[in-house]
């Protein structure tokens, strides 16, 4: 796995887009302080940037500087239920990971290739569905390799878990769910 982490590392710094298991689905990622890999990743998403990308990190310190909270006010994640926080961004913080909001989308992997990663870049990374938009997402890896081919630039090997499907959003101000798990 340590040759795996070490390309895919290279590929995220030098500005391109990984495919990597997730706690429950496999997700598009990218550095997200690299607009033209951010771009990249939404239109091989054909998502619209208007609602934002999550980040994930390996910990809370990896968000520090995207988020406008002290990060130990984002709670401990649950491995069996994993929650993507909506919590204030920092100024700064780009439209093209905000899209249209003021809060940021952001998560503490459990999953230990997507934390490995994490580590590797010594970055938070963004992290979105491995499915073009409105179509279901992906949690084998023979039909991520099968969709995915060719529009990354590297495939992390790896099994998705412990959960299963997407993370639930909850707003971290109000407690309230935005989308719960496997929606």
């Amino acid at each position: 796995m340590k040759v795996h982490m070490s390309r895919a590392a290279k590929v995220l710094l030098g500005g391109g887009i990984v495919t990597c298991p997730t706690e429950g689905v496999y997700g598009l990622s990218c550095m997200p302080d690299d607009p033209e890999a951010v771009r990249r990743l939404l239109a091989i998403k054909q998502r619209d940037p208007a609602k934002g990308l999550i980040l994930i990190a390996a910990s809370r310190e990896q968000l520090a500087e995207w988020i406008a909270i002290p990060p130990e006010s984002i709670p401990d994640p649950d491995p069996a239920l994993p929650i993507t926080w909506i919590v204030k961004a920092a100024p700064g913080v780009p439209a093209l990971i905000r899209g249209d909001h003021d809060g940021l989308a952001v998560r503490i992997t459990t999953n230990p290739i997507a934390r490995a990663l994490c580590e590797a870049v010594d970055s938070p990374l963004v992290s979105s569905s491995a499915n073009i938009a409105g179509a279901p997402v992906v949690s084998k890896q023979n039909v991520l390799r099968r969709k995915f081919a060719g529009r990354v630039d590297y495939i992390v090997p790896g099994d998705c878990g412990p959960a299963t499907g997407p993370s639930e959003i909850r707003d971290l101000e109000t407690g309230k769910t935005l989308r719960k798990h496997n929606e």
